[in-house]
This record gives structure tokens, C-alpha cells and sequence, in this order.
């Protein structure tokens, strides 16, 4: 999913094919200081397997980092584990910030 896409869902209105996608942010607790978006569940990468319990298998759930790395290991691993609709956000915070927010921070 581009960072595009992610904003056009985030800004439209709740469908019937269910509400908004659920974004993961799998960031450190620091780059969060650094660059954050709002209404987001924060787990950091090496929680994810511990904390599965927290997110809905059936929820869309767009998974981010800074760059897109992280994220898509993070979205392999939940479509593993039998998540159905998983999304990495392509580019990161790092795409975001440059493409459709400048007031997020860069890092």
C-alpha cells in the first residue's frame, strides 16, 4: 500500500466492506519522538510475536516503519499467522512525511 492509498482510506468514510485500516507502527519508542502519526497502535517489532493477541485477524491493518523494511517482515509474519488483510505502507514514515504530510518529522 502506498502511503497515498493509506491516506485516501484513513480520510474516507467507514465502507461496508468495515472501518478503517488499524496502522501498526512497529518503530522504536524513540523514532516516535522523532516522526509520529496520530490514532495509531504502537507494538515495535520484536513485541509483535507476544502481543498478537491485540490485534483482529479480519481487521485491515496497515503496517508501518521508517523506511518500509521492518514493516514488510512485520506483514509477512502476520500473514503467516493467519491475518487476512495486511498491508505494508511502501516508503514508511519516511514516505509519508516527504509525500503527504511535510509537518511530520524526518529522521
Amino acid at each position: 500500500m502506498t502511503v497515498q492509498q493509506l491516506d485516501a482510506r484513513l480520510r474516507g468514510p467507514e465502507t461496508e466492506m468495515g472501518p478503517k485500516p488499524l496502522v501498526l507502527d512497529v518503530r522504536e519508542p524513540w523514532e516516535l519522538g522523532r516522526a509520529a502519526l496520530p490514532d495509531v497502535l504502537h507494538i515495535p517489532m520484536r513485541e509483535i510475536p507476544a502481543r498478537l493477541a491485540e490485534l483482529d485477524t479480519t481487521r485491515d491493518i496497515a503496517v508501518l516503519c521508517h523506511h518500509g523494511n521492518r514493516s514488510n517482515h512485520v506483514a509477512r509474519f502476520l500473514d503467516a499467522q493467519g491475518f487476512k488483510n495486511v498491508y505494508n505502507v511502501m516508503g514508511g514514515i519516511e514516505a509519508w512525511a516527504r509525500d503527504v504530510d511535510p509537518q511530520v518529522g524526518r529522521y
